[in-house]
């Protein structure tokens, strides 16, 4: 029998449901796990333990009683640190909040807490959402499972690692431009990037506001369309939520993949993508013909401009939310001032890691004026071929595959010298953002080496359903790789 921290979401649900398994039990397990292996990994920032025990001893009265049971009640997970948990440290992994206690819960919260899950803490990430990799913490760096010695992605690396690590059933993550898909390839888990106004951002600490969208990293596909049916839905607290029905992202996940249309533009495997990396992938198509679909190649040029487009508009938008900490209303206070100017700069210069002090000063640069029409402005509508290039390839198909990242995991410290080379990291990435598209991250093969490969799964506006039904047909096929052990 696996062991309680090995079980998918949807297997510890049957055994809490049936009395098999409590969820003090589960929930004990899943501290003992973080105890053992988290000084190595290095996931969470934050362990309610307490917390998580009180939590869990509730959910088991409810189990109990019958009453109030929904499907994440008594399972045990973790939160990504720039999501709002009232009563709990949210730091962001900055200087800059490292004392910031919020007064409310994020809207994701909320919905989670009306199911009655257990929270388990807060978990590592780059500085406010700002990297690929997970080194640009202020408080310690996350390793990558799967191997050590290899980073877990970023910026969510701390949610993929947990996950992969059995330290979480699932975790919450966010994605601006590839945050949660990009780490969960290289972990080896199930990451999905849901459409843009699906998932309310309310008590989402912004990165770039137009392009951040919260997300579950998993096991397997079956419980990240069960996450996905927890916390999607219209909130009035977010203007750019919609307000639409939601239907069970978990209804269609069996009905196959026989006559699906699925898109290969040639721009996601041109040069820059390693062998093994593109190998996988397209073996990934073949399996997809094998089901029965029907793999369509196509183009998108625009595709070639969304990279540099990317990076003015998040770091502009990154540049403005970031602004608000200046020492004055809360976070950090530099000790040493003599003028309202000096407290500006010494609390934002001490306060603030490299690579976020590098995308503000890009973002302010690209919004000053005299630039604002060359940069900003120029992104704007590179934003809107992409959007039109996208609409013209699901006229025809009805989804398109392509890698998650060039390489598998890189080692650690291997890119933190060169941001523009880790930044290239996300050209497969960052398109879904820009157009607002959900994406879905799962596994697809292995290297040489015994790192995953991730293939992405990317699907017109509200088209969760077409993804969540291509990537179980795959994985039923393939297998989940999330037993995979430590080396």
């Amino acid at each position: 029998m696996a062991k309680i921290v090995e079980l998918t979401v949807c297997e510890l649900q049957k055994k809490l449901k049936s009395r098999e398994l409590s969820s003090l039990e589960a929930t004990q397990a899943y501290l003992e796990s973080i105890d053992s292996s988290d000084k190595a990994v290095g996931a969470y920032l934050t362990v309610t333990s307490e917390q998580a025990l009180e939590a869990a001893k509730a959910a088991d009265k409810l189990l109990q009683s019958g009453e109030n049971v929904s499907p994440l009640t008594g399972v045990p997970a973790g939160i990504k640190d720039n999501i709002c948990t009232k009563g709990v440290k949210t730091t962001c992994a900055s200087k800059m909040l490292e004392n910031f206690v919020p007064p409310y819960d994020a809207h994701v919260m909320k919905k989670l807490n009306e199911q009655n899950f257990v929270s388990l803490g807060k978990l590592n990430m780059d500085e406010f959402a700002m990297g690929g990799t997970t080194e640009n913490s202020y408080y310690q760096v996350t390793r990558n499972p799967r191997n050590l010695s290899y980073v877990p992605g970023g910026s969510s690396g701390g949610s993929a690692a947990a996950v992969a690590a059995n330290e979480a059933a699932f975790t919450l993550g966010s994605d601006t431009g590839g945050s949660i898909r990009q780490p969960a390839a290289f972990c080896g888990v199930v990451g999905m990037k849901p459409t843009y106004g699906s998932v309310s951002r309310n008590g989402l600490i912004a990165f770039a506001s137009s392009l951040d969208q919260i997300g579950p990293l998993t096991k397997d596909v079956r419980d990240s369309a069960l996450i996905m049916d927890a916390i999607a839905g219209y909130d009035a607290g977010d203007s750019t939520s919609v307000k639409r029905e939601y239907d069970s992202f978990s209804s269609c996940l069996e009905q196959g993949v026989k006559g699906m249309k699925i898109a290969l533009p040639k721009e996601f495997f041109d040069k820059g993508i390693a062998e093994e990396v593109r190998n996988s992938v397209l073996a990934a198509a073949k399996t997809y013909e094998s089901l029965g679909a029907q793999i369509v190649e196509t183009s998108m040029e625009s595709l070639s401009w969304a990279l540099p487009a990317y990076y003015v508009i998040s770091s502009a938008e990154a540049s403005s939310n970031l602004s608000r900490f200046d020492g004055v209303r809360y976070g950090y206070r530099a000790a040493e001032y003599s003028t309202m100017e000096e407290l500006y700069k010494n609390t934002r210069s001490e306060g603030f890691g490299k690579e976020v002090k590098r995308r503000i000063m890009l973002g302010s640069f690209a919004l000053s004026s005299g630039y604002y029409d060359a940069y900003y402005k120029k992104a704007l509508q590179v934003r809107t071929l992409i959007v039109r290039d996208f609409q013209r390839v699901f006229e025809e198909c009805d989804c398109i595959l392509t890698p998650v990242a060039p390489t598998a995991a890189y080692r650690l410290g291997e890119k933190v010298s060169n941001p523009l080379e880790m930044y290239m990291g996300d050209i497969c990435t960052v398109p879904v953002n820009i157009a607002g598209l959900p994406a879905l991250s799962l596994p697809c093969g292995e290297t040489a080496d015994g790192l995953p490969v991730g293939m992405q799964l990317i699907g017109a506006a509200f088209g969760e359903k077409t993804l969540y039904r291509a990537a179980y047909a795959f994985e039923q096929v393939q297998g989940a790789y999330h037993l995979h052990k430590t080396k």
